[in-house]
This record gives C-alpha cells, structure tokens and sequence, in this order.
C-alpha cells in the first residue's frame, strides 16, 4: 500500500487528505469495485496535512456542500488531484514504454522486411527520445514512428480502409477516425464517406471502437 495526498483548491483554501494511491485512482477513474473507505485514510479534512491544520465544518459546508467527511473526500479525488509519486509514474512510464514496444514487434520491420527484437525498438526510442505519452498507442503511433525513424529504419504495414458512416453517428465517429484519415467526403445526406489508413495491429480494435461509438450503424470495407 502506497499513501498519498489528494487535494484540490477552493476559494482559495486547501484541502488535503492522506489516501491509498491505488485505491483513490480507482474512484477517480470510476472503475467497478472502488471503495471510497479503503482509499481515505484521516478522519478529517485538513488545509495543511502535513501540519495536522484541520479544515473547518463550516468551511466544508462552504465548499463541498457536505460536512460528512466521505463525502469530501470523494468530491476531493474526483474534481481534484491525487498525487503521484515518482516511482509510480516510472512504473507507468515503464507500462506505455513495453506496450510502444510490444506494438512494434508484431507491426514493425526494417525497409527489407526484417523483424527487430524489442531491446533494439527500446535502444531506439531512448536514442531518439522519444516521448511516449499517457494515451492511447493508436493516438500518438505515427509521431512514434516518424520520431522512431531518424535513429531505426522503420516501417509499418497497414492497411486501406473505406468507411461510411452515417449523419447521426458523425460527430461522434470522427474522433475515432481522425487519427488515420486520408481523406473524407461529405455527402449531400450528411454521411461521411473516409478513408483510412491504419496500421494492421490496430485495426481490429479500430473496428470495435467504431461499432462502440455508432452503434453498428457504420459500413468498412478494406480496399487497395
């Protein structure tokens, strides 16, 4: 169990409380099973935690609509920010940096057609620094890659898709597409008509993603 501080700042006060870190990031992420009494861990707010300065019922009240201590405590990790510790954002660093890697193994060779071994893709984006953010791999592959290819040769297959997707569906579907789109065509009805260019690893999760948003309502077909 790791403790730490979630805060959050109202009209101009502070309000700190000592949690579990896993646990407070599973309320703050709304994930099934999270309990907002395993991660608190005072029995009082406070406006300086490591003082012991206690905040007020009233200021409570004021700012949290709520004097029941719970209660705060999950508006606090929820609206406010619950502290990382260095060796937890490593670890996730280290997650996301395995996964870029994991990615590449199965999608990735050299112009030749030869695969690389992940020490090799993971040499290279540390030698090109490559900044691996908090996000989806689908949403940040090609700076990936085109960061990736000063320092490895590097290629991904991929594949053409055509998709349609209907009026309604549109301003919720484009997110999904944005990232691999090549071109797009508005038709008359408000459909879009996009093509698509994704790498091959991702296409399947690109799939349920888009049948997720449009609710099947959105035709695909792979072209050449």
């Amino acid at each position: 169990m790791t403790d730490t501080t979630a805060r959050i700042k109202k009209d101009g006060k502070h309000y700190e409380i000592l949690v579990d870190l896993d646990e407070a990031l599973k309320v703050k992420k709304g994930e099934e099973g999270a309990d907002i009494a395993r991660a608190v861990l005072t029995d009082a707010v406070f406006h300086n935690l490591k003082s012991g300065e206690h905040a007020s019922e009233r200021d409570l009240d004021k700012n949290f609509g709520s004097t029941d201590i719970m209660a705060v405590a999950e508006k606090i990790i929820k609206s406010g920010e619950v502290v990382l510790s260095a060796g937890f954002k490593n670890e996730e660093l280290d997650k996301k940096y395995k996964q870029v890697v994991d990615f590449l193994v199965r999608n990735a060779t050299s112009p030749e057609g030869r695969p690389y071994t992940p020490d090799r893709i993971m040499k290279a984006l540390h030698e090109a620094r490559i900044n691996v953010k908090n996000k989806p791999i689908d949403s940040q592959v090609g700076d990936i890659v085109d960061g990736l290819s000063k320092i490895l040769p590097i290629k991904i297959e991929t594949k053409k898709i055509k998709v349609v997707i209907p009026a309604m569906h549109t301003g919720k579907a484009y997110g999904a597409i944005a990232e691999f789109k090549e071109s797009e065509d508005w038709q008359g009805n408000g459909d879009l008509v996009a093509v698509l260019k994704i790498p091959s690893g991702l296409v399947m999760d690109f799939y349920d993603k888009l049948n997720g948003v449009t609710h099947g309502a959105a035709l695909a077909e792979e072209i050449k």
